[in-house]
């Protein structure tokens, strides 16, 4: 079994003859946890091997609660892992995964996939039926609508459940009260490249959430692109920023493409040359020759090594500043984090 594979298994508990995994201590139980002696240690083991636990075809099942242009994203992205390795868990199955969604087209396409089992939407108690058959619940509904669905949700999810929302501005705190004062909760904010592998996610945790429902969430987004983990106060602007930034990105190679058919260029040729471009630079920044702690290297010493003085290069950043793109990009990224502290209300 490949590494990535063998260590969600120990998270999950799925290993041969594994029967579900339990949450690991909470935040505030942390420290307590790591003075425990010996003898109190086999205690506590021989009191959590006596514990009942979730049965199985529940611990290897991931509840989808809505099939927006995200959720969809997620969803194929993470049928995609199967590259990586996580396949081979059995987490990853489409079989594994249930879905409740209101659209009759997109029910009709996610059981092409092969999708488990596809429920009704909320309103027809579809979200409930998903969270009796699966202990992780992703919510994936927009933000308006998640009130409805954390109402319908809220008698059937316990504290063995684990809830994700990537539901853009609706907090921690909204999501725990409403689902009652025990449930774990993560507020996730992933983005559509996803769907390739290259996603960006950031996410926080809830007050109930435990160190090992972070690394279960590192390792389920981790599987289709980049994941971290940040206080929740700064998850509007990574909202802004990489929940939004794909959109931008994508104008930005439009652009391009445009400016390469007026300097000549056929439109497809322009099109790939400036797609190509984009995640090539990108790449750049994560190149090898690093040296910051970071892994990364700064973008303005990139472009300094292509403008060459008095070049081709030079002339059109000058073109760029003088329009004042920079500003742009900043105020876009802001706007849109602004934009999701409203949701909020």
């Amino acid at each position: 079994m490949p590494a990535f594979a063998a260590r969600l298994c120990a998270l999950q508990g799925v290993a041969a003859g594994g029967s579900g995994w339990r949450p690991g201590p909470a935040p505030h139980q942390r420290q307590q946890w790591a003075g425990i002696t010996a003898s109190s240690a086999q205690d506590a083991a021989a009191a959590a091997a006596a514990a009942p636990s979730p049965p199985k075809s529940i611990a290897e099942k991931i509840g989808f609660i809505g099939a927006g242009q995200m959720g969809e994203a997620l969803l194929r992205g993470f049928l995609r892992a199967k590259l990586l390795g996580m396949w081979h868990t059995g987490l990853l199955l489409p079989s594994s995964l249930l879905h409740s969604v209101k659209d009759w087209e997109r029910r009709e396409a996610l059981e092409r996939m092969g999708v488990g089992s596809v429920f009704g939407d909320a309103t027809e108690g579809g979200s409930c039926d998903v969270a009796n058959f699966a202990r992780i619940l992703l919510l994936c509904t927009k933000p308006q609508a998640l009130p409805e669905v954390l109402e319908s949700l809220a008698p059937h999810v316990t504290e063995e459940h684990l809830v994700i929302s990537i539901a853009a501005g609706v907090t921690l705190n909204t999501m725990e009260q409403a689902l009652g004062p025990h449930v774990r909760v993560v507020r996730v904010m992933p983005n559509t490249p996803a769907l390739v592998q290259c996603g960006a996610t950031a996410y926080a945790l809830g007050r109930n959430a435990t160190e090992r429902d972070a690394e279960l969430v590192d390792l389920l987004f981790s599987s289709v692109g980049f994941c971290i983990q940040v206080q929740e106060k700064q998850l509007d602007a990574v909202t802004g920023l990489s929940g939004s930034g794909p959109a931008f990105v994508y104008l930005m190679i439009e652009a391009l493409a445009d400016g390469g058919v007026a300097a000549g260029l056929p439109r497809e040729t322009a099109l790939a040359l400036a797609a190509k471009t984009v995640k090539g630079a990108a790449q750049m920044v994560f190149s090898d020759d690093a040296t910051s702690e970071s892994g990364m290297v700064h973008p303005g010493v990139l472009k300094d090594r292509v403008a060459s003085p008095a070049g081709t290069t030079i002339a059109g950043l000058t073109e760029l500043e003088s329009s004042g793109v920079r500003g742009a990009f900043i105020r876009a990224v802001t706007r849109a984090a602004a934009r999701s502290k409203e949701l909020a209300g």
